[in-house]
């Protein structure tokens, strides 16, 4: 065939693809309509799990399956844009990584509302002005954000998905590497870039700020100073990038959680959170622990908090595989009830795959 008969044939297939969209969307209202009137929420982490489980399985090229996934994410952004007019509470403000991760998670056709602080997502969604939350949890290099695990000891509101997102730190500037004197970024970000920063930067200011979009905010504005942010950020404040890639690890890794009302219904590859704080006695911990061994869970994070209302007393959460319906987890939940002096699921949800920036 010549060039134009190719063509041809990429129209009338275009047309047919077209029109097959349409007839999903047509169902997918329809999905929307039954959940409405069910009470469910329209956004359904199992359903989107499933679906990326069947890419994963059919996929057979040339198209790879991280291309496919990122089309279908858009499809299914614009089917529940259409279902429901959905808002996304996150982390800000714009062009940070929360909001980055945020994007990768909902697609681009559902409305966003950054947040100034972890609580204020939380409020967001507890006051219904947003449908879901985005906020981060831990760190493969810093560790876990300690605020978000508070929040969760006094919030009702639900985990019901999670983000893996793959960190790359970039150096920007409008001068050259030679003329910094100051690096703007936030205090995580200077721990992940440490060794990077003493090696190249070993005597420029390093100052902290309350987001990486403020830090390249104020790198445009001041001579001499940069930026360690994303590249979405270099793009908006028309920031050169000196330097990619400077974290100190490649696997730089950060986990978001989404939260809600809900706890969406199980798939094959779940993940529960709890928080538990246990009794004041000898072997107090191993107790709490033996139900986990017994019910054969496995127990993926274990993170101790203060509970800050008595000297010396803390909550523990808890991460591990399976979903609150499995029998299972429910023998394990029970046993587990009688040996602790509180216990609170925060929720169950499909176990993340990685995301690339």
């Amino acid at each position: 065939m010549n060039l134009s008969q190719i063509r041809k044939k990429i129209d009338e297939l275009d047309q047919k693809i077209m029109q097959l969209l349409n007839d999903r969307t047509e169902l997918a209202l329809q999905v929307g309509k039954v959940k409405t009137e069910s009470g469910k929420e329209i956004y359904a982490p199992d359903r989107e799990s499933e679906i990326y489980q069947m890419i994963d399985k059919e996929a057979k090229g040339p198209l790879p399956k991280n291309a496919l996934k990122s089309i279908y994410r858009e499809i299914m952004s614009a089917s529940l844009a259409l279902e429901k007019p959905l808002t996304i509470a996150y982390l800000g403000p714009e062009a940070t990584f929360t909001h980055l991760a945020t994007l990768s998670k909902f697609g681009s056709s559902v409305n966003y509302a950054a947040a100034s602080s972890i609580n204020e997502v939380f409020q967001e969604v507890e006051q219904k002005r947003a449908d879901y939350g985005v906020i981060p949890i831990e760190n493969s290099i810093e560790g876990a954000v300690s605020h978000t695990l508070d929040m969760f000891m006094d919030s009702d509101l639900k985990i019901c998905s999670e983000i893996l997102f793959s960190i790359s730190h970039n150096l920007m500037a409008s001068c050259g590497m030679e003329n910094i004197k100051r690096v703007y970024s936030k205090f995580e970000v200077f721990g992940q870039c440490r060794a990077w920063l003493e090696s190249h930067l070993p005597r420029v200011e390093l100052i902290e700020t309350a987001s990486t979009t403020t830090a390249a905010q104020r790198a445009q504005r001041e001579e001499g100073a940069a930026a360690i942010a994303s590249k979405l950020a270099a793009t908006l404040y028309n920031l050169p990038i000196l330097a990619q890639g400077i974290q100190d690890f490649s696997q730089n890794v950060t986990r978001f959680l989404v939260i809600s009302r809900q706890i969406p219904a199980p798939t094959k590859k779940d993940k529960t959170s709890m928080l538990v704080s246990i009794k004041d006695k000898v072997g107090a911990l191993y107790d709490m622990l033996i139900p986990i061994k017994r019910n054969k869970i496995n127990m993926t994070k274990i993170e101790s908090r203060p509970s800050k209302k008595k000297a010396w007393d803390y909550y523990f959460f808890i991460d591990f595989e399976g979903h609150v319906e499995n029998p299972s987890v429910k023998r394990m939940l029970n046993e587990m009830e009688g040996k602790v002096k509180f216990l609170k699921v925060l929720g169950s949800y499909p176990a993340s795959n990685l995301k690339e920036t």
